[in-house]
């Protein structure tokens, strides 16, 4: 019984984290000294990103986006720029690797490769038309990583 109301406290935040960052994403707006950009889009349902990173020598020094969608692309950009700002370019693909291992494939998420508070976003691989909306400002991330310098 116990267990059981372990798990639901930890999805009620879950929850709340996703709703948090839906309504006030952290990193949203313009950054004029980007070093690299890209965009994304999701015709299905309209969301749109558009992310620019401030790489400094293999640091991501900064991750801003600006765009719209869903509560879940909202979050889940906001969540990521968090992830990779003061991160490695190597870290931040490593990161991108293991989140669409676990969100899109499936592949277990409890193991060493831990996501940390990412973890919240993997849930929509339970909902297929939703997966595009949580890994489409991760494909703007390794677009622009592997993409021209802006």
């Amino acid at each position: 019984m116990r267990k059981e109301s372990s798990r639901m406290d930890l999805q009620d935040l879950y929850q709340q984290t996703l709703l948090d960052h839906g309504k006030r994403p952290r990193n949203f707006g313009p950054l004029p000294e980007a070093t690299h950009r890209a965009e994304g889009y999701n015709p299905m349902c309209g969301d749109e990103v558009r992310l620019a990173l401030l790489v400094e020598g293999d640091v991501v020094r900064e991750a801003r986006f600006e765009g719209c969608g869903c509560a879940i692309s909202q979050a889940s950009a906001s969540m990521m720029t968090q992830a990779v700002k003061g991160q490695t370019v190597v870290h931040a693909r490593e990161l991108f690797d293991r989140f669409h291992a676990v969100v899109v494939r499936g592949e277990d998420e409890a193991s060493d490769d831990d996501l940390g508070p990412l973890d919240c976003l993997t849930g929509v691989r339970q909902y297929p038309n939703r997966i595009k909306c949580a890994t489409l400002a991760w494909h703007a991330l390794k677009d622009a990583l592997e993409g021209e310098r802006a």
